[in-house]
């Protein structure tokens, strides 16, 4: 959605004089200018999920390779997953740790199946740049309400300074905030919160909540669960 070439044309226009783009001639006369220099029009659209996607998901949720109890009580296990999603989690994972790439695969397949078509749909006619996605995927995962946020159709009516503002009323419970923020700075700047390490935990018994948090690297590990 990202047009790379609209700030040429807002620069050209404010420096030149009054008009001066009413002649197509002149529109023509540039983009062929910015064609010689190899500048591309826009950013490529994405449509799927990517390994920078998942790192940054991944940051911000953590990750548990063994079955636990949410702070509901709900047996939970990866980034996320419930028996709900359609895979089984419990009693499969209960003293069941997984590996890394086959945890992160599962939430990859989870995120096609369940989070990005809203996301998608959400955006209509848009076409999503690779960080816009990214961080509108991260929403979806963490409210499911990406099909009744304001910001959202916001952004679809081409209004994104009151968008940047709107993605903060979601903003309960208050710990939340911080990631709302990554995530508006995300679609509207393109500043990337993961750096390849997240948060992997273990599993406290009898209680089954979790335990003693590991910054890791997971790179190699998402790489390996995006591929076929």
């Amino acid at each position: 959605m990202t047009d790379i070439r609209k700030p040429i044309f807002d620069a050209v226009r404010a420096a030149g004089k009054s008009g001066l783009f009413n002649d197509s001639a002149k529109i023509t006369a540039l983009d062929a200018l910015l064609d010689d220099f190899g500048i591309p029009k826009s950013e490529p659209a994405v449509t799927d999920v990517t390994l920078k996607i998942l790192l940054e998901i991944a940051k911000h949720e953590g990750i548990v390779p063994e079955a636990y109890k949410d702070s509901v009580g709900v047996w939970t296990w990866g980034i996320g997953v419930t028996n709900a999603s359609g895979h089984q989690v419990y009693p499969r994972y209960k003293d069941n740790p997984q590996t890394l790439p086959y945890t992160l695969k599962v939430a990859v397949w989870l995120m096609r199946q369940k989070y990005l078509p809203p996301v998608l749909a959400a955006f209509e006619d848009c076409n999503l740049t690779e960080n816009e996605l990214g961080a509108a995927l991260s929403f979806q995962y963490n409210t499911g309400g990406i099909a009744r946020a304001t910001w959202v159709k916001q952004v679809v009516a081409g209004q994104l300074a009151e968008a940047r503002v709107s993605i903060l009323n979601w903003n309960k419970p208050p710990e939340i905030l911080g990631r709302r923020k990554a995530e508006r700075d995300l679609f509207f700047d393109g500043k990337w919160a993961g750096d390849g390490k997240a948060l992997v935990y273990g599993v406290a018994k009898p209680s089954y909540h979790p335990k003693g948090a590991v910054n890791t690297d997971i790179t190699a590990a998402a790489r390996e669960a995006l591929k076929p």
